[in-house]
């Protein structure tokens, strides 16, 4: 992959990540749970995952991720913008 290619794709990640910690910031603020929110964010996540690739594919992604987690990929805290 080009360079070029790299970096846009690192600046749409980089924006899609800040609406979506905009949006968790404000359900908050409204008094929506962490937990709630969590949930309703992994399934709205795999849901459209699982419409672009297919539900084998997302399966062999989420089975990768307890070892992910077990490393502590996603123990970073609260992501600030």
């Amino acid at each position: 992959m080009k360079l070029i290619q790299i970096e846009h794709k690192q600046t749409k990640h980089k924006n899609a990540l800040h609406y979506i910690l905009d949006a968790w910031d404000e359900a908050l603020a409204s008094g929506v749970e962490d937990d709630t929110l969590a949930t309703a964010a992994l399934f709205t996540a795999l849901s459209a995952l699982v419409d672009n690739h297919g539900e084998e594919a997302v399966s062999a992604l989420t089975e990768r991720l307890a070892k992910r987690i077990e490393k502590g990929e996603f123990s970073v805290g609260h992501i600030t913008h």
